[in-house]
């Protein structure tokens, strides 16, 4: 509390930052498998309860939200 002080919101902002950190984190972890990459995709993929076109959607638009937020207006 000491960074964001006790003003409403103030939680929130911690939180945020607590999670922002927490994905850069898990994001530079090396993963490494030794076999086949479709198969070890296939696994992670198996308990998605959306078909591939709407999947590509998701895909397309997490990445446009993660390029334009470095885009001045």
């Amino acid at each position: 509390m000491k960074k964001f002080g006790y003003s409403k919101g103030a939680l929130s902002k911690a939180a945020e930052e607590a999670f922002i950190q927490w994905t850069l984190a898990q994001e530079k972890e090396k993963l490494s498998f030794n076999e086949d990459p479709v198969e070890a995709i296939d696994g992670l993929l198996s308990n998605v309860n959306i078909d591939s076109v709407a999947l590509q959607h998701e895909a397309q638009q997490l990445w446009a939200v993660k390029v334009l937020k470095n885009v001045p207006s």
